[in-house]
């Protein structure tokens, strides 16, 4: 079976063949770096991680750009707050991603081949800004530059939202330097307290849309093989990435083919900053076996939501638990990982990652029932079903040991529990002298209905 994908545009699964016989291209949005990312965010580099590493298999090389958006409001207001340069916000956070994608196993073959960054692409930014305003696609008005949406007749067909009702829904508190309410941002200008370049229209900094589209171009060519991001990404940003940049390209095709991971969700509702109902990669790596974090992201079909819980990451470590204790079990058996024509087959249809999970423990329970050269195979087929999903590649007894090295966790662990007994016992005051003594160790205590949960601040 060739690889099929969902293609947003189209709204069909379709075979995908790179355009180029060089190999295809890829690009994922990334961060926006002035917080630590929570598990939401980590499911894109997740799953596409895994489909990296399948084009990587299938097609001999890729060239697969991960972006980080380092200027942005978020960060101007955090960086203000804070009376620093947005580089020490965007610096540190960039660092914080970068180590917590790494310890959910986004690396090596799941990694992006580069990870460019909105600050170091301003004179792209600036030329594709000149080049859309010299063919009429774009108009400066009050030191700002905005897309004229009326000038591109395609507008609206990712999301298939009808231009016309877009432009209604624009109607309130519209900019007076606005030509059309739908018209967006693709400079705007700075002040003095805020970060800056020099322009053909005063002293400014990029709007969000254009730096995606600019990074692409640069490391990729004017039209890539996959564009990919969260389905909350689809309206507005990437429907103007589209715009913008086939307006910039003569007409061309931005990208070829659109996919889009569902969101998860968190007590019932979309996880959002915003919402306050976030879970960060930072606290999780350190609670739980980033493995079975992992494991967790990918047990639903990237393109269906998924609700995120304590129960969901205690499931997967107990059936990593299973599946390592099944090589355990094999430890006498010398085998090289193969990659079972299954696995490849589930990935091949459009990332079936619920299928190739189910496989890995099809082949596992085999394995247990096995005996002589059967053994030897099925060690190969587990370790190579692992490998494609970055799944079982530690050696089984790190795996069991997780913890051994961790004494501090079992000590707050076990003072959080010593807490719980006491309230039970209506001893408050042993409570509260435990609760100020975790306070003062920078350990933050959660109520949350599955019971009380610890961080670190």
């Amino acid at each position: 079976m060739s690889l099929r994908l969902y293609n947003t545009l189209t709204r069909s699964v379709e075979p995908f063949a790179p355009a180029s016989p060089s190999g295809p291209t890829m690009y994922v949005c990334g961060p926006t770096v002035y917080n630590y990312v929570h598990i939401g965010n980590a499911r894109g580099p997740v799953v596409f991680g895994v489909l990296a590493a399948l084009l990587r298999r299938r097609f001999g090389s890729l060239r697969y750009a991960r972006n980080i958006t380092d200027v942005d409001d978020k960060i101007n207001a955090a960086a203000k707050e804070l009376g620093t340069p947005i580089s020490t916000i965007t610096d540190k956070y960039t660092a914080a991603y970068r180590e917590d994608m790494a310890a959910l196993g986004v690396d090596g073959a799941f990694a992006p081949d580069m990870e460019p960054a909105a600050t170091d692409h301003i004179p792209q930014i600036v030329a594709m800004c000149e080049r859309l305003i010299a063919d009429g696609h774009a108009y400066a008005a009050e030191g700002h530059v905005l897309f004229s949406v009326a000038s591109y007749g395609d507008y609206g067909k990712l999301s298939r939202r009808d231009p016309e009702d877009m432009l209604a829904g624009a109607r309130v508190d519209v900019a007076p330097y606005k030509r059309d309410p739908g018209d967006f941002v693709l400079w705007k200008p700075s002040t003095d307290d805020l970060p800056g370049w020099d322009s053909p229209w005063g002293r400014g900094r990029p709007g969000w849309h254009i730096e995606c589209s600019a990074m692409a171009e640069a490391h990729l060519g004017d039209t890539i093989d996959i564009h990919a991001g969260g389905i909350d990404l689809q309206f507005p940003h990437h429907e103007n990435e589209i715009a913008q940049s086939e307006c910039a390209h003569g007409g061309q095709p931005f990208a070829r083919w659109w996919l889009h991971n569902g969101m998860l969700n968190f007590g019932g509702a979309k996880m959002s900053k915003s919402l306050g109902n976030i879970e960060k990669v930072h606290d999780l790596v350190r609670a739980h076996p980033p493995e079975a974090l992992r494991y967790a992201l990918l047990s639903a079909h990237y393109r269906q939501p998924l609700e995120w819980s304590d129960a969901l990451v205690d499931q997967g470590v107990r059936t990593l638990d299973r599946l390592y204790g099944t090589l355990r079990d094999l430890a006498d058996v010398d085998a090289p990982a193969v990659i079972p024509a299954s696995i490849e087959a589930a990935l091949d249809d459009d990332l079936n990652t619920p299928i190739a999970l189910a496989e890995i423990a099809r082949i596992a329970g085999e394995a247990r029932k096995a005996a002589g050269d059967d053994r030897k195979q099925l060690k190969s087929e587990l370790l190579g079903a692992g490998l494609v999903l970055g799944l079982l590649q530690q050696d089984p007894a790190a795996w069991f040991n997780r913890g051994a090295s961790n004494d501090d966790d079992a000590r707050i662990q076990s003072l959080v529990d010593e807490r719980n007994t006491a309230k039970q016992s209506r001893d408050f005051a042993r409570a509260d002298a435990i609760r100020q003594q975790l306070a003062d160790e920078g350990i933050l205590l959660e109520d949350t209905p599955a019971g009380v949960r610890w961080k670190r601040a």
